[in-house]
């Protein structure tokens, strides 16, 4: 099994080679090399040919070209040439058997699948950086793939990141805090970054790096305690969650609310074909900026419920009454069916016509 380092800074997708790259093409020349010289030598001392006479007819014995032979062969000659043909043809057989091996199943397969990943990654694209293929990043990638989210994952350790490119997902073998390897993703056109590093440490570099190179990037950070919590929102973190809180609020709501916590759970299940709760933004030249939400007609258009409105300062305005105002910046988070909410993202980035 071979050992493979992980390379902490470049973030170039590693090329998984079974064995080193000199290891089987040195042993078939050394074959090949063997069997010409001792070819050579021995027609020298057998026939007593010159050197290039007899590496001529070591070569043509050996490539079974089938050329005339350089002169009338003695018993012994006849019976070395056999011998040369036989241990010849073999180790050009192996050779040329070893270098196919190489092509079809080593190196060709592995540098297509480095050059068809690299393409990928170049064209990334309003995507998610998930920094971490632990429990939590398993669960983080899954949901992203299930909901067809473009996204990238940065892991360091060899074994997990085997188990993403296994499961098909896009990934680099790297350090999340490196600045090479965020802008190898394209940070810089990214959604998104999720910092979900099994340790707080490498979470708050990690996000720190991101924040520094994108200041306008939204940012989530796992933290496992309260002092983490801080430091990653003071490196740039726009939010901060801990899943041994998130756990212990959902296991303490279900056996208070169990009726909510379905609705909850059914309305933003991703797999929920009828009813969805999404976030749409109202767009900056948006024909709803501006509008009450009884003057859009939301209910009757779109058929949807607007169960809240996030200003574009942060603040929550919950179950909005009808002659509250959208301005452009505003999320709507609303409550309907799949093909409804897309036709509310489709107006509500459609600019206003013209008068």
């Amino acid at each position: 099994m071979t050992t493979r380092r992980p390379d902490l800074t470049g973030g170039r997708l590693p090329i998984r080679r079974a064995s080193p790259w000199w290891a089987g093409w040195r042993l078939s020349v050394v074959l090949l090399a063997t069997v010409i010289a001792g070819g050579t030598i021995g027609y020298t001392l057998i026939e007593g040919w010159d050197l290039w006479d007899s590496l001529y007819m070591t070569v043509i014995s050996v490539t079974t070209v089938g050329y005339r032979e350089v002169a009338p062969l003695s018993r012994a000659g006849q019976l070395f040439t056999m011998i040369v043909l036989m241990v010849g043809v073999s180790t050009v057989l192996y050779t040329f058997s070893f270098l196919m091996a190489r092509l079809v199943e080593g190196d060709l397969a592995a540098r297509w699948t480095h050059r068809r990943q690299e393409r990928m990654l170049d064209e990334l694209n309003h995507h998610f950086i998930l920094c971490g293929f632990g429990r939590m990043g398993q669960i983080i990638a899954q949901e992203f793939a299930r909901q067809a989210v473009p996204f990238v994952i940065i892991e360091r350790d060899p074994d997990r990141m085997q188990d993403a490119t296994d499961l098909g997902y896009l990934a680099v073998e790297a350090d999340a805090s490196s600045e090479q390897v965020l802008t190898r993703v394209h940070i810089e056109r990214a959604r998104g970054l999720i910092a979900a590093v099994s340790t707080d440490a490498e979470n708050v570099y990690a996000v720190l790096t991101a924040r520094l190179m994108h200041p306008t990037l939204f940012i989530i950070g796992r933290a496992e305690t309260d002092d983490a919590k801080s430091k990653l929102e003071r490196a740039g973190a726009d939010r901060v969650l801990s899943p041994y809180q998130i756990g212990g609020l959902q296991l303490a709501q279900t056996a208070l609310r169990p009726a909510v916590v379905d609705f909850v759970q059914l309305a933003t299940s991703s797999e929920n074909l009828e009813l969805n709760m999404e976030q749409v933004r109202i767009g900056e030249s948006s024909a709803l900026a501006d509008q009450t939400i009884l003057a859009a007609n939301l209910r009757q258009r779109f058929g949807v419920v607007v169960v809240g409105i996030q200003r574009a300062d942060g603040r929550m305005e919950f179950n909005p009454a009808p002659d509250m105002a959208m301005h452009a910046g505003d999320y709507l988070v609303v409550l309907g069916r799949s093909q409804s909410l897309r036709e509310l993202e489709a107006a509500a980035a459609h600019p206003a016509p013209a008068r």
